[in-house]
């Protein structure tokens, strides 16, 4: 039982200005893509919220043309404080418009509000300040007298964080003076075509961004278009090894930012009400659909009674039902199909032996809902220590010295990030250093900058993104 209970606090989803229909964004215009349509629906309600056109191989094709004539006429030329101009009205006018793209993210992708309103936005306007600024001193940032843009960029983002994974990906390719065509992911098209609107309103030249919706075929068809020059493709690993199969061979640049099973390790002179919520923060922020969710919890042997009385309790304390009311922390699994994915990782976790406590949360009658869950005596060859579950799923394992901990953090084909806990600034870096793993935080978990680079080794991908190495991947240098 929650200690304390709140009354409803739902955000008003007329806010999000919810239209009927949405259509492909094509050399600065709206227009009827002759892809079959799709319908978007609410994960929290099961109800459609819009029809979105999607576009055909001929759409692709002139929204291709439209990015090389912008790049090689436009944007390509145009000095860097002049695109910094572009990206500065962006990123006010995705403030300005915040608490619209908040509440239409919510129900397009079932996150909480608070996430959409305090986590994801605030990121979204972020990356976009903070590109701007680098648009004018690329000269200076050490690679090398005069960098070039590449072209022409394809980029593919997931569902999970639908307008911050665009905002990763279009920021970096404006400053450098590339020029964007961009998938949305099928479940989750809205706000990025919103932020077609938003690029309209800041004027931006015509054919600079383009936002093509459509399922996985216009993603591959964007991968093997001859006329894009640059792939940045942000989702599963499996897809991840297709494109980087498809582009072998050819002349295109590739970015890959793919699955995780990160290591959250916890040591016994950890402070554990401040571990606690770390791992709380690190599995079930945004549902457990993180890349980089820590969700494979180490936990030194002499602490672990202790800390596992800790996170039951607080995990019992999560809050979960309809995403628009500020007062929830866990919302709605994206679709039915990752919901299905989930059920039957779980169930495989009982069937080889793991010991399965699930939040006695009340679950909502309607929606694609999965209360948190926490296995214990997760042994490392089990399906749920190794495979990505992408959900509120967190797998426990224990370990008696650092050398164990780093040996079972690593037992793993995936390579994005990972957590320590400790009071020790000296095992912090011993530990870290060991890692295989792109970002390791220390007493903290989920913390993100646009200046600070992001990647993976192994299946997790390659190349980075962020920071002053983020902005290599746009260049040729």
């Amino acid at each position: 039982m929650a200690l304390f209970d709140y009354a409803p606090a739902p955000e008003s989803r007329d806010i999000a200005n919810l239209r009927p229909s949405y259509r492909p964004f094509i050399d600065g215009e709206f227009v009827d893509g002759g892809g079959d349509p799709l319908k978007t629906v609410n994960p929290a309600t099961g109800e459609v919220l819009a029809e979105v056109g999607t576009v055909a191989p001929s759409d692709l094709d002139n929204a291709v043309k439209a990015a090389r004539r912008a790049f090689e006429k436009t944007w390509g030329p145009m000095p860097g404080a002049e695109r910094a101009k572009y990206l500065f009205r962006i990123a006010r006018l995705l403030q300005e418009r915040s608490r619209e793209l908040a509440v239409l993210e919510t129900l397009d992708n079932g996150k909480p509000i608070r996430e959409s309103r305090d986590a994801d936005l605030r990121g979204v306007a972020a990356h976009f300040f903070y590109h701007a600024g680098w648009a004018d001193k690329l000269d200076y940032a050490g690679f090398g007298p005069d960098p070039k843009p590449i072209g022409v960029a394809g980029q593919i983002i997931p569902w999970n964080f639908p307008l911050l994974m665009l905002a990763w990906k279009i920021a970096p390719a404006l400053a450098t003076g590339n020029t964007v065509v961009l998938k949305p992911a099928e479940t989750t098209p809205l706000t990025a075509l919103v932020f077609a609107e938003i690029c309209q309103q800041a004027e931006l030249p015509h054919g600079v961004v383009n936002i093509l919706p459509g399922a996985g075929d216009v993603g591959a068809q964007i991968v093997r278009h001859p006329g894009v020059d640059k792939i940045a493709f942000t989702g599963s690993t499996e897809v991840g090894k297709l494109i980087q199969r498809q582009v072998a061979g050819t002349s295109k640049r590739l970015t890959l930012e793919l699955g995780g099973k990160a290591a959250n390790i916890v040591f016994d002179d950890a402070p554990l009400d401040q571990a606690v919520e770390g791992v709380v923060n690190g599995i079930f922020f945004n549902q457990g659909h993180v890349c980089c969710a820590g969700s494979r919890l180490l936990v030194q042997e002499s602490i672990v009674d202790e800390l596992m009385d800790k996170l039951r309790r607080r995990v019992g304390t999560l809050r979960l039902g309809d995403p628009l009311d500020k007062n929830t922390d866990i919302g709605a699994i994206n679709s039915a199909e990752q919901l299905a994915k989930i059920r039957e990782l779980t169930e495989s976790g009982e069937a080889e032996g793991a010991v399965r406590w699930t939040s006695p949360c009340p679950m909502p009658e309607r929606g694609f809902f999965f209360a948190p869950t926490v296995f214990s005596d997760v042994q490392p060859s089990m399906r749920i220590a190794r495979e990505e579950i992408f959900g509120p799923v967190l797998s426990v394992l224990t370990f008696r010295t650092p050398d164990e901990a780093v040996a079972k953090a690593n037992n793993t084909p995936y390579g994005l990030s990972a957590g320590i806990w400790t009071e020790k600034g000296s095992r912090i870096l011993a530990v870290a250093g060991k890692l295989r793993a792109g970002v390791v935080w220390a007493n903290t978990f989920n913390r993100f900058d646009p200046a600070a680079p992001f990647g993976g080794y192994q299946e997790s991908g390659f190349g980075r993104e962020g920071g002053r190495t983020g902005l290599e991947a746009y260049l040729n240098v």
